[in-house]
């Protein structure tokens, strides 16, 4: 959706060039093959991207009509993203074309607007919330050593009983090269974040404690807990844990219809008769949205 949005806005910025009579015929590229003029370069931008982009931006305005979004709310989608992508964040951006952070809230706004929509008539129950609660699991930090063989895991596992420091002998035996470098440290992580044998070993130590030799389809890990994070009370959990539910009650189809239901309310009359396909919703492009 991230990138959608953005030839969305491009294409529609031509379109309002376009329908200025006085500037369609100006020209933005000079050569010896020719000129193009802005009529052109809005009519190929329609050609492939038109009916994508018109949607979109229907989106955008009607949904902007009934819903509301905060900029604190913005705040708190990207810090989540920065947490959760760590020094992969500007990375993303590029991958996505957006040129900053500020192009990024633009963005999330508008999936913030649509999220809104769509869970508008989204119900769960107390008891459901209260179950999701019971079963919650804080997030841990821990480190490992990654190794490929049980006997080289043996080894490491001595040299720590005898007193040689973890981040030592991750930098020197751990075949992981996302943390080895950083002494084994893997960062904050939840339940569904590792492989399960990793995550029923990680959770079951106490802090500061080491595992066994772990095995798992990576190889075999001896794993250092170093941190856990306190389960809040329920009252102040509450809010989350229900977001979180109505959020797994999403599919395409749930989307499909809000969206449907949206544009029909808003009662939208598309002019240009080589863009009434925008208007037009399909399963595919429901998924998009996700």
């Amino acid at each position: 959706m991230i990138i959608s949005l953005t030839v969305a806005a491009g294409v529609m910025g031509l379109a309002a060039c376009s329908n200025d009579n006085a500037d369609s015929s100006e020209v933005i590229v000079e050569s010896k093959a020719g000129n193009i003029t802005k009529e052109e370069l809005y009519q190929s931008m329609k050609e492939k991207y038109g009916e994508q982009a018109l949607q979109e931006l229907l989106y955008q305005k009607v949904l902007a009509e009934n819903y509301e979004v905060t900029d604190k709310e913005v705040e708190e989608k990207v810090a989540e993203l920065k947490e959760e992508l760590g020094e992969n964040f500007e990375l993303v951006l590029q991958q996505n074309q957006l040129k900053d952070e500020e192009e990024l809230k633009e963005v999330l706004k508008d999936q913030l607007l649509m999220e809104k929509a769509a869970l508008k008539d989204v119900k769960v129950s107390e008891a459901e919330v209260k179950k999701r609660y019971e079963e919650y699991k804080p997030e841990i930090k821990a480190s490992h050593i990654l190794v490929e063989d049980e006997k080289t895991a043996q080894e490491v596992k001595k040299k720590l009983d005898e007193g040689t420091k973890f981040e030592d002998l991750a930098k020197e035996y751990s075949q992981d090269p996302g943390s080895a470098a950083n002494g084994g440290d893997l960062g904050f992580f939840g339940p569904g974040k590792m492989v399960p044998e990793f995550e029923e070993a990680a959770y079951a130590l106490e802090v500061n404690k080491i595992s066994e030799p772990v095995q798992s389809q990576h190889g075999f890990h001896i794993i250092k807990v170093t941190e856990k994070k306190e389960k809040k009370s329920y009252e102040k959990m509450k809010d989350e844990l229900e977001y979180e539910l109505k959020l797994t009650q999403l599919d395409s189809n749930k989307i499909q219809e809000v969206l449907e239901r949206e544009l029909d309310a808003a009662n939208v009359k598309i002019k240009d008769k080589d863009l009434k396909g925008a208007a037009e919703f399909t399963e595919a492009e429901a998924q998009t949205q996700q």
